[in-house]
């Protein structure tokens, strides 16, 4: 194998490795939540600093390759993916780390009326569902399970967009519960981030792949909406 492909390589599992850090964050993020678990919570807040870690020696990495390479076409496209990929990824890893400190502010599990009422649970579980999918797509080199993950971000966007009028009713019914109803609508907007996070690692992918840049017709069609 030559050189340069092996050197991409490297790069390669080194961000699989964050992604797998990124995504542990995530779910201990919705354990930490649903159990008002202020350990776990608090756990996650330190490990963050490990997802800055890789963040730094991936694009170090990127630096070096680009250095020693001077790399063009598919190859360019892979390492300028990569930066911009590790830098989402870095993001979703402070989301993580901002729905722990929500989670640590709950006295006890949020009420399953709320969390039925908003959704945040099934809408937790599709950011998931895509950052894992999304992973797989780059995997695989994938483009079409790619794209299918910009479309699947609208849903998350109709769960966030109606979460303001249920939790603003759900206070006034239940004043003794605002703080709490407070961080639920706060840890929505951050699982919200995630999907649009999860769709600019995907416009990456597809630009790795196809040489295509779908990111502004995203945000014509946003417009539109």
């Amino acid at each position: 194998m030559p050189h340069i492909d092996v050197e991409l390589e490297k790069l390669k599992k080194k961000l699989l490795e964050m992604w797998d850090l990124v995504e542990y964050q995530l779910h201990s993020g919705r354990e930490a939540m649903l159990k008002a678990d202020q350990v776990m919570a608090e756990q996650i807040i330190k490990r963050d600093r490990k997802v800055n870690q890789f963040d730094v020696k991936i694009d170090r990495m990127c630096e070096n390759f680009f250095a020693l390479f001077t790399p063009v076409a598919v190859d360019l496209r892979m390492v300028l993916a990569v930066l911009k990929i590790n830098a989402n990824l870095e993001r979703i890893g402070d989301t993580a780390e901002g729905i722990a400190r929500f989670a640590k502010k709950l006295d006890a599990p949020v009420n399953e009326d709320l969390l039925e009422m908003t959704s945040l649970l099934p809408m937790y579980e599709e950011a998931m569902s895509m950052l894992n999918d999304c992973r797989i797509a780059f995997k695989t080199n994938d483009p079409v399970l790619a794209k299918t993950l910009i479309k699947r971000d609208k849903g998350l966007d109709k769960i966030y967009r109606k979460s303001d009028r249920i939790v603003t009713k759900y206070m006034a019914a239940h004043p003794e519960k605002i703080s709490e109803a407070l961080a639920v609508l706060s840890i929505i907007k951050k699982v919200e981030r995630v999907g649009d996070q999860v769709t600019n690692i995907a416009e990456e992918i597809i630009f790795y792949r196809d040489a295509k840049v779908v990111k502004h017709k995203q945000d014509k069609k946003k417009k539109k909406d």
